[in-house]
């Protein structure tokens, strides 16, 4: 007897295994896209820049200044006496002219009657003395008088015309010793207090020193710069305390007060001191300051700032932007190619967080002022420059 055996479907064995491959491959592609690492484009570092220019640069020195009064009158007594009337209040303006003190009048008023009357008896003693000698001349011609009397009448003449001259500067000092005892202010100004009391004996023999008056409408500011400040100045043909009509601007002051306020007012500089004290190495420069509302007072120590020097269409740049190290100062460049390079410079003055170039950069070249520590040489880089007032960027 035969047993039949049963031989499995390989064509339907064959569809299945091809379905499952393409279905792992399928999956295999899936997963290979799902779990593959995500490719970012290439970042580059992200930079602010400013576009170099052409201005004019105002230099500036600092210095430790003090105010002087314009003029400081101190108030005597001329003549001798004791102090009657004070006729002022103490520490107010007073103008020029105004009577100040009054000193005992009475013995110079009875000096200046007294020289008066001498005067007068001199006067007529010299009209007598004038009409003898009329009376002499003709006598003389006539010989009817002597050349003794002659002489005699032409001494007597001129010693007696020589009396009146005598008595007339004695009337004329006792007038100028009668006015002194009216103290009077010498100029306009605020004055200080009285140093003497009504009653006391001034002048000559007791106290002179009455009072003392100070112009500060406008004051002086005297201050101190090193020779080297003067090198500087004779190099841009700067002269302090002279003043040059071929330049635009004048070294002008101003100065900061106690509350570190700035004084609305600016000053001049009118003289500098022609030579440089040997034991400090500096030398005395002084500026002439309004003072309309008397709010500086004389004495009191401020800061000054002098403008020494304007630097006609120069270039500068922010402080910031410039790396300084031992080799010299350096700052980044941006090419067109948005590259930057490494350009090193040569540095003027600083005023007010900007440096002066004075070489290494031309105008219109677009410098980093922020994100340059982490640039090197020829790196790409992504630029933007300073926000606008309407707080937009731009991005290239």
């Amino acid at each position: 007897m035969m047993v039949k055996v049963k031989r499995p479907n390989v064509k339907l064995d064959r569809k299945k295994i091809i379905s499952a491959v393409i279905i792992l491959l399928l999956f295999s592609v899936i997963l290979f896209i799902w779990l593959r690492p995500e490719v970012k484009p290439e970042e580059y570092p992200t930079v602010e820049v400013t576009p170099v220019g052409r201005a004019d640069v105002e230099v500036y020195g600092e210095y430790v200044g003090r105010v002087r009064a314009q003029q400081f009158v101190e108030v005597r007594a001329r003549v001798e006496g004791y102090l009657e009337k004070m006729l002022f209040e103490e520490g107010t303006s007073v103008q020029k002219n105004q009577v100040l003190f009054v000193i005992n009048q009475e013995q110079y008023k009875a000096k200046l009657n007294k020289a008066m009357a001498q005067l007068k008896k001199d006067e007529a003693l010299a009209l007598k003395a004038e009409r003898d000698l009329n009376r002499i001349k003709p006598l003389y011609e006539q010989n009817a008088a002597s050349q003794l009397d002659l002489d005699n009448a032409i001494a007597t003449y001129e010693s007696a015309t020589a009396s009146v001259s005598m008595s007339e500067a004695d009337v004329t000092q006792a007038e100028m010793e009668l006015g002194y005892t009216t103290v009077r202010s010498p100029l306009s100004g605020r004055i200080s207090e009285r140093h003497v009391d009504l009653g006391t004996l001034v002048g000559p023999g007791g106290k002179s020193l009455l009072a003392t008056i100070v112009k500060s409408d406008t004051v002086l500011v005297d201050f101190s710069m090193t020779a080297l400040d003067y090198l500087r100045s004779k190099e841009r043909n700067v002269n302090l305390g002279q003043r040059d009509t071929s330049r635009t601007w004048d070294p002008y002051v101003t100065i900061t007060l106690a509350d570190n306020s700035v004084y609305p007012q600016r000053g001049l500089v009118d003289f500098a001191e022609p030579q440089v004290d040997p034991q400090t190495g500096t030398f005395s420069v002084r500026a002439e300051m309004p003072n309309p509302g008397q709010i500086l007072l004389p004495g009191q120590f401020t800061k000054v700032r002098l403008l020494l020097d304007v630097r006609e269409d120069a270039i500068a740049v922010p402080s910031k932007a410039i790396v300084i190290e031992k080799g010299g100062a350096y700052i980044f460049v941006v090419r067109k190619d948005n590259t930057v390079e490494k350009r090193f410079i040569e540095l003027g003055p600083e005023i007010e967080n900007k440096f002066v170039v004075e070489r290494g950069l031309a105008v219109g070249e677009n410098i980093v002022v922020e994100g340059f520590h982490k640039l090197a040489p020829g790196m790409k880089v992504k630029v933007t420059v300073p926000v606008k007032p309407s707080g937009e960027s731009k991005t290239e």
